[in-house]
């Protein structure tokens, strides 16, 4: 369903007389009779086929006129999964605007990081979406607006301000339009509230959703002074457009529909990549039912399916730091590569400088200070020094793009031809910071070994029929050898 060209009518209509959770984000249902716009799964009495329509984005249903239910509130669904399915223009540019892109470079700047004309991109864009990418921005504006008013303490002036408006004009119209109520009939009767410089508020989740995995997973491989984590929590430190900050969400087992996180930042500007990056890092636009559909109907993996439903596949806030800590741990375990990064941090990282009690102390080097470290100074073989360097130089460069909009082959194709870096390098890049759910890495040792005790005989081959989820599959089978090899070295190609 990722072009509106190819919306299936009937199929949607099924989904919605079901009110299958499953399609909430990836398509809206407007009603001509009431002027609004639902999620499919909306608790509402289903209206007729004859008075509803359709369409691929929240923006679009805005551009035709309706405005959002008060009971469904769609526009706080996870995002399409299809957005990170989809390798082409319109899905990266997608994810551009989700990190605040329109609003920092405007639609011209977003075009030059795709390489496309304006005119091109409005084009593309409109085909799938059915809006383009200023129609796109501002009902992400909206949303993030609406879940501050909610659920934060902050002033009209301060939401205004943290989600993108210019003024605090645009704010109220473009509130009243869109919800047909204004800050204040959202908010109710709570009032507002001087902010504490901690922006709460929370982020949106398909069920199932194993948050106690996704934990498990981070904790192993925290790094000391950007990430920290405790009892049912997670920790760390950003390197934001316009300053730094801090997020905390909580990972408790099994939420209901959405996952309660907090932020500290230094520029209130900053609230919508900060939100946008965290749900990169918990995988919330994943459907999880379809991908546990398709892997659990391999017999030797449903049993690990049946386990931990809704899995999810850790992404990342920062490229350039996975990067580097990808290949700090080439053929050490990852208790190695954490005390590695851990000391990179140390000497080379930039303190937080954020008032307020947190965990985590600094922020990642950036590429330009790992470009110009000695790799003999970095106690690890100098060949591996010489590849860290020349990959930081690269990202410094702009000969490698690490994030969301990147395209995935021509990123993979630069990392691959710099030196030290192989394909399980660029891979683990891939899956981890450009959102590819289709990767994975036979030639890693744990995942040998965990195919070795499931009696999988033909890894490579097997694992085309787990297409297209095979990152899914890959931590399925990491978090299988963990319950019994918890500090299992991976080592790897490079």
């Amino acid at each position: 369903m990722h072009n509106a060209m190819y919306l299936d009518t009937e199929a949607c209509y099924r989904a919605v007389k079901s009110k299958d959770r499953r399609f909430d984000g990836v398509f809206y249902t407007a009603v001509r009779t009431t002027g609004i716009y639902c999620r499919p799964s909306c608790p509402a009495i289903t209206p007729k086929l004859a008075n509803v329509s359709f369409h691929p984005s929240a923006a679009a249903a805005q551009l035709a006129g309706y405005r959002a239910c008060k009971r469904c509130l769609p526009d706080a669904t996870p995002g399409s999964p299809d957005w990170d399915l989809a390798a082409d223009v319109a899905g990266r540019a997608m994810r551009l605007i989700s990190d605040g892109v329109v609003e920092r470079d405007g639609v011209d700047g977003l075009a030059a990081r795709l390489g496309y004309s304006t005119r091109q991109l409005n084009r593309v864009v409109t085909g799938s979406f059915g809006a383009g990418p200023l129609a796109l921005a501002r009902a992400r504006r909206a949303q993030t607006a609406r879940v501050l008013i909610e659920t934060s303490e902050m002033s009209f002036a301060d939401v205004a301000f943290a989600s993108g408006f210019a003024s605090i004009r645009q704010f109220n119209d473009t509130v009243r339009e869109v919800y047909a109520a204004t800050p204040t009939d959202l908010r109710g009767r709570r009032g507002s509230a001087a902010t504490s410089g901690v922006i709460n508020t929370r982020i949106g989740v398909r069920e199932p959703f194993d948050g106690a995995s996704l934990l498990d997973f981070l904790a192993l491989r925290a790094v000391p002074g950007i990430e920290a984590t405790g009892e049912g929590w997670y920790e760390r430190s950003l390197d934001l457009p316009h300053g730094a900050g801090v997020v905390r969400v909580e990972l408790v087992d099994r939420p209901e529909r959405y996952v309660p996180c907090s932020f500290s930042l230094a520029d209130a500007r900053d609230l919508a990549p900060a939100l946008e990056r965290t749900r990169r890092l918990l995988d919330a636009d994943c459907d999880p039912i379809a991908v546990d559909d398709q892997l659990a109907s391999d017999p030797l993996l449903a049993p690990l399916v049946r386990r931990r439903p809704g899995l999810r596949v850790p992404g990342h806030v920062d490229g350039t730091e996975l990067t580097t800590r990808a290949i700090l741990g080439q053929q050490v375990s990852v208790a190695g590569a954490r005390t590695l990064a851990g000391r990179l941090v140390a000497s080379h990282g930039r303190e937080l400088g954020l008032d307020g009690e947190h965990r985590v102390t600094h922020l990642f080097p950036t590429a330009d200070v790992l470009a110009e470290i000695e790799p003999e100074s970095i106690a690890m073989p100098r060949a591996r020094g010489r590849a860290l360097a020349a990959c930081a130089a690269a990202i410094r460069d702009g000969d490698v793009q690490l994030d969301r909009g990147a395209d995935r082959a021509e990123t993979r194709e630069a990392l691959l031809a710099l030196p030290g870096v192989g394909p399980w390098t660029a891979d683990y890049i891939a899956f981890r910071v450009l959102g590819d759910p289709d990767v994975f890495l036979p030639t890693d040792l744990g995942v040998k070994h965990a195919a070795e005790a499931l009696g999988i005989d033909d890894l490579a081959g097997r694992s085309e029929t787990w297409r297209p989820w095979r990152s899914y599959a890959l931590i399925h089978l990491w978090t299988a050898l963990s319950d019994t090899v918890p500090s299992e070295p991976l080592t790897k190609e490079s």
